[in-house]
């Protein structure tokens, strides 16, 4: 099957994402959020970083136009009803996830495939609850979708090769570069990430270095465009936490044990640049 139709939902920092590179690459796209404040901002974001592509010289005012005219939003899982294939991009969490699916699954037509934008949890879990278990597949893009060129496909054995072609095939035609990984816990990237991301908290909490230090001594030694420090505070601080639970509890491998200061840090809500403060302070930049 050729996907035509897609539906979104959740409009924050990754959904919007997704919307907005779907529709510039053709696609009718329908996004979903629990309310108008929330497809707002999330149409404001497509907005802003569409606008700064066209001041860089990137994009023409007629993109922006041309990817608008695709996107529709809606407060109704009932709208995503017709569409080829809906991607989920919801909190990391199993049940909020395994809600959708089942939503979804008992909302669209039979042949929809359901796919995840999880970057760790189960995609046969998430199809249990539903009566399609060969078009469930995940779909993990990464942030910032409209620049990243990756999308981890993950293809658990209940999935169909007509789904996962399908998957593919979309995946490239949004002009992505396309790996597939099996359904285990944190797939290719985030099972390689996350150790090194949680290293270096384990350094700073140490008095290794400094964050500063850590960071400069990656980014010089080993010529990485970010240090891991700054990059756990692009990828959010909470999200990479919930990550590291989940990997935990599925290894029992203590590399993927949380140390104590990024759990304080989450509770005490400094989750990064999203909100402003992780590690670092972005309030004034």
């Amino acid at each position: 099957m050729a996907v035509r139709k897609v539906g979104v939902i959740g409009c924050g920092l990754m959904g919007s994402g997704i919307t907005q590179v779907c529709a510039q690459s053709g696609f009718e796209t329908t996004v979903r959020e629990v309310s108008q404040e929330l497809i707002d901002r999330g149409l404001s974001r497509i907005k802003s970083f569409m606008e700064a592509g066209v001041k860089r010289g990137k994009l023409k005012e007629e993109d922006v136009t041309s990817t608008f005219r695709r996107i529709k939003s809606t407060t109704r899982y009932e709208d995503l009803a017709d569409c080829d294939i809906v991607i989920e991009a919801v909190i990391e969490n199993m049940d909020a996830k395994k809600e959708v699916f089942s939503t979804l699954d008992k909302l669209c037509r039979k042949d929809t495939i359901i796919a995840s934008n999880t970057s760790s949890l189960s995609i046969t879990e998430m199809a249990s609850v539903t009566r399609r278990h060969d078009k469930c597949i995940g779909m993990h893009f990464f942030n910032p979708v409209p620049v990243m060129k990756l999308i981890e496909i993950v293809k658990p054995e209940i999935t169909s090769e007509q789904t996962y072609q399908a998957v593919r095939e979309m995946g490239q035609s949004l002009g992505k570069t396309v790996v597939t990984a099996k359904d285990t816990p944190g797939f290719i990237v985030n099972l390689l990430l996350v150790p090194y991301l949680l290293d270096a908290v384990r350094a700073v909490e140490n008095g290794t270095a400094t964050k500063e230090d850590v960071d400069t001594a990656v980014k010089l030694g080993l010529n990485h465009p970010m240090g891991p420090i700054e990059l756990l505070d692009y990828v959010g601080l909470d999200t990479t936490y919930y990550i590291a639970e989940a990997m935990f509890q599925e290894f029992k491998d203590t590399r993927y044990a949380s140390p104590t200061l990024l759990k304080r840090m989450v509770l005490a809500g400094r989750n990064g640049r999203k909100v402003g403060r992780g590690f670092y302070d972005y309030n004034s930049k």
